[in-house]
Formats: C-alpha cells, structure tokens, sequence
C-alpha cells in the first residue's frame, strides 16, 4: 500500500468503525457491499446518514442498498477503479484542493504521482468508466470538501489482477487530501471473513512471521529459530491460490485444508477438481462435511466459535475474547488441539522434525490463554493484549506493544509506518478478461445477505433457506428482453471455464451488458465461471470481471 502500514499488513483499517460513523463529514465506499456483507457497519452508516448528514458517496456497477443513502452513486464499469480515482485526483489538483501542507510535510515523490495523475483528464475518465464528467465533477468536490473523509473497501476492490494496484490508488487520494490519521478518515478495507485478519497477524501468509515480519529478513528468521528451535528456510513460500494448482503438477503431493472450502470458494472449480482429484492425499478439518470433502482422504472433526475458547481479531484490528458456551459433540476438538496432536504424533513417528530446545518449542499447550502468552512474546503487535486484560473488558487494537499501552485505535496519526508516504504513480490496466462477440456479458460476483461464503453453514438454516433458498442471477431488465425472458425462466451462464443454470432474477440492480452471480449454492455456483487470472503481486484471483454469455433456458 502506498506508504502506509506494510509493516501492519495491508488489510488492515486504519481507523475504527465508530469513528468513522461518529466522526467522518464524507464516505467513499467502494467495491463494498456493505449493508449486506458488513450489516453492523452498514447500519452504523445509515444511522450517521439519517441523524447527521453523513455524505456518502458509492463507486459500484451494482444497485446495491447503500446506494439508497447516498447522495451520488457512480455506477463505473467493471475494472476501471483506478481509472476513476485517478480522475477523481485530476479534478482535485486541477481545482488546487489537495493538501500541500500535509503533502510537503509528510509525504515523497508527489510529482511522479502528479505527472501520471494528470493523464486521466474528466473526458478521458468518463470514456474508460461510464461515469459522466459531471458526476466526477461532483463526486470529487464532495470528497475534497467535506472533511474528515474516509474510504471504505471491500474484495470488490482486492479481487482483481490489478487489486493491489487499486489500494495504492485509495491511499494516493487520501494522502493527497491529508485524510489520514484522525478520526473520521484513513483506508479502511472490510475483511471478508471472520477473523481472517487474525490468522494474517499471526503468520497465515506465505511470506511473513506472525506481525508481518518477513520470513526473507535474517534478524527476523533467527527471533523465531530461537524462540521455537526450527523455522523456515529465508524464502517466500506458495499462496493458496498457486498450491492448488501445484497439485495438478506434481508439485504439491499432500494438503491440509483447514475452515476452508475451495471447491467452492476458488476460481474456475472445474479446474480446482481436478487438481483435488491429482493430489496425492489430503486432510480437510472441518465442522461439516463440505463440497470439498469428498476430495478428502480424512476428515478431522473441528468445533464452531460456540464449542471453543480463544481470540479473534475484527476487521478494525480489535482483538475480542470468546467463550465455549457448548460442549463438542462426538469427537470435535479445537482446531488447535488438533494441530498440536498432529505435530506431536508426527515427531514421535519420524515423520515430522525433530526441533530443538527453545522456551516455545514443543506443542504441550494447556489451553488458548497458553497460546496468547507466546504471541504476547513473539508478535510486537500483540504483545499487551492478553486474556486478562480482554476479560476486564478491555477495548485493545493493535498496535498494543505493552501491557500498560492502551491500543492503537487509529493508526498513521504522526507518521506512516514507513516513515514518509510514498504516492505511486498507478495507471489503469484492462482485466484479464473482457466481453467480445462470443461471450458478450461481464459477470460480477458476490455474496448476498442471507447467506456466508461457500453456504456450508447458511443453507443448513430452515429461516435463511425460506427467505434466499435457491441460486439467483441478477439480469438487467433491457437484457431481459433481448433474451426472452419474462422473470420467471431460468438462464444459462456460460463463460470459456464453465456453464450454470439458474433463475433469473430480473432487476435494474445491474446495469446492461453485465450478470450477477453467487458462490453459495453448489448447483449453481459463479465458480464454475470465474477466472484464475491472479494478481502478480497478491496472487488474489480476479473474481469480479469475467466475460460470459447468457442465454434463456427453455
């Protein structure tokens, strides 16, 4: 991210969700569902729209239900996000709006960033985006004026092949209007599952030691070699989105799946079946029997946030105490336990490593609280917030160095963590993938309100299924009729990957020329159709912009 909190992972909010409620004078939610895949979020919003005067403006080709309390929607077209903010930062260093005190002062190599700025003028803009110049007009004087602003994201800015490159552009305009460390602003990407910002901080990411500490820096390898008597060789491993794939090849012989269902939440599923299929032997730790499962050579039964005790860590960088309210049934165990009796039975049997002595080597954990004291004394981010302090109740984000610090609500209030931010300069790159005469239609995909992800747990739930029981995409009413229908026949999605059959659900909550679809129904999953294309960088697939073509099914 441009000269922000590499050091803290660049997922993480800057601010907290209350500020941004009780103290923003403007919103720019982008590539963010929020009503419906962040309610709570999404609620405080409406709230601060209808008792204050909250501006918000969206940035989405959906209709989505925020976009009933905005004060303008810009329904650009699919992938050309970092062509509209960087028209938007045109209109803003055209009308001299940008904070050169704060650029001067805290910031580098503006220029740069300026001169590729300056090559998106409105016209150009409205012709990659859709968007018209008036409406950048617009939208650039309520951003720049309203201040403290703030930028909210979701994976509708991530899940591209430019994903990365589209932070950068969300933090280049926040340094260039100065929205950065004070209630109410900063870049704010919403996770997009429950505490996957915990399992970043601690580690669960090829190139890093828990807090973002590089697994390539030797000072770094040496703290944990000490600590635990054995780590990683000083080389960047493999993402999700490359092991799967390295099975089909050869090059990956074993996986142990844990809370994760990439038969459904993985591009292109023909091809993630495959490689499922190849892969020599696999363990899937679970709480139900998944689409992946049947891939599996074991199944080791895991336990729900109600059966455990432990810790997650929210999309604001809050860390929240849980407590087991029900006992496991059958043999279900912590996902830790387990963890551990694998490790230990692997040692004994001579196929695991055997490590040396260090004062957290070993897996003889008591319990999570024995958990927390080693992260206290390994992960400087986390290293005063314990159990005991979260029991008092306790409101700890990180960064909490201390027991005695108070946590960082708001990150970026003196300096960057880099020292200086660094603008990029970031020009607009097609997706890898764009409609043409055989597949005309892009297709968007998503998640709806009543269902979570791959559905595993949602649609074993009688109410959601009666509300949202069945796979549903979303066609343009004008497409309707140049295809037949009358909203009541099914559609067929065809992409080069795949094809799915489903009811089509007509609304102008998608504009002409684009299809919206969901991954949580096997029958009927946007899987079979989205593309593999990943970032470079982030090795994120690009799930939000494929080609497809639709067709009435008769």
């Amino acid at each position: 991210m441009a000269g922000l909190a590499t050091s803290f992972g660049s997922g993480a909010m800057s601010n907290s969700m209350d500020d941004i409620a009780n103290d923003a004078e403007a919103v720019l939610i982008i590539g963010s569902n929020t009503t419906e895949q962040h309610p709570v979020f999404g609620t405080m919003l409406r709230r601060a729209v209808n008792k204050r005067g909250l501006k918000i403006i969206v940035a989405d080709p959906r209709k989505i239900d925020i976009t009933e309390f905005a004060v303008l929607h810009l329904r650009h077209k699919p992938g050309t996000d970092i062509a509209l903010i960087n028209g938007l930062m045109h209109i803003i260093l055209e009308k001299g709006w940008e904070d050169t005190a704060f650029i001067e002062e805290r910031c580098e190599d503006f220029d740069a960033f300026k001169e590729t700025v300056m090559n998106y003028p409105p016209d150009k803009v409205a012709e990659i985006t859709r968007v018209p110049v008036e409406q950048l007009y617009q939208a650039a004087e309520i951003l720049a004026t309203n201040k403290p602003m703030a930028v909210i994201w979701a994976m509708g800015i991530t899940q591209h092949t430019v994903g990365m490159r589209n932070v950068m552009s969300l933090a280049n305009l926040q340094m260039l209007l100065a929205n950065m460390g004070k209630p109410g602003s900063g870049v704010n990407p919403l996770r997009g599952q429950n505490n996957v910002q915990g399992a970043c901080d601690m580690g669960g990411l090829p190139n890093v030691y828990p807090a973002y500490q590089p697994v390539i820096n030797e000072e770094a390898q040496k703290k944990f070699q000490d600590a635990w008597g054995a780590t990683s060789s000083l080389k960047v491993g493999r993402t999700v989105t490359e092991m799967i794939p390295d099975a089909a090849e050869g090059k990956v012989k074993a996986l142990y799946i844990l809370g994760e269902d990439p038969v459904m939440s993985d591009p292109d599923t023909n091809h993630i079946r495959h490689c499922l299929e190849a892969c020599e032997f696999i363990v899937l730790q679970e709480i139900f029997p998944s689409e992946t499962a049947p891939y599996a050579d074991v199944l080791l039964p895991g336990v729900s946030f109600a059966e455990k005790t432990g810790t997650f860590t929210n999309t604001e960088r809050r860390v929240q105490m849980v407590h087991k309210a029900v006992e496991p049934l059958g043999e279900a165990q912590p996902d830790w336990w387990i963890t551990a009796e694998l490790a230990k039975r692997m040692v004994a049997a001579g196929g695991g490593r055997q490590i040396a002595a260090g004062p957290y080597a070993g897996w003889d954990y008591a319990d999570s609280d024995a958990i927390m004291t080693e992260i206290n004394a390994l992960t400087p981010s986390y290293g005063g917030i314990t159990h005991a302090r979260l029991e008092k109740g306790e409101r700890l984000q990180w960064p909490c160095p201390n027991v005695e610090h108070p946590g960082t609500p708001i990150l970026h209030s003196k300096q960057f963590s880099r020292g200086r931010g660094k603008f990029m300069p970031i020009d607009h790159v097609d997706p890898a993938e764009l409609p043409d005469a055989d597949y005309p239609f892009f297709l968007n995909t998503g998640r709806v309100l009543y269902h979570y992800h791959g559905g595993e747990m949602t649609r074993r739930a009688q109410g959601l299924m009666e509300v949202y029981g069945q796979p549903l995409i979303e066609v343009n009413p004008e497409d309707a009729a140049r295809l037949g229908l009358n909203g009541e026949k099914r559609v067929r999605v065809t992409s080069r990957r795949g094809s799915i059959e489903a009811e089509a659900w007509v609304t102008d909550r998608v504009p002409p020329g684009m299809v919206y679809a969901n991954f949580h129904f096997p029958e009927a999953s946007a899987n079979e159709l989205t593309i593999a294309a990943l970032d470079p960088v982030a090795k994120i697939p690009e799930y939000k912009v494929c080609a497809v073509k639709v067709e009435a099914v008769k």
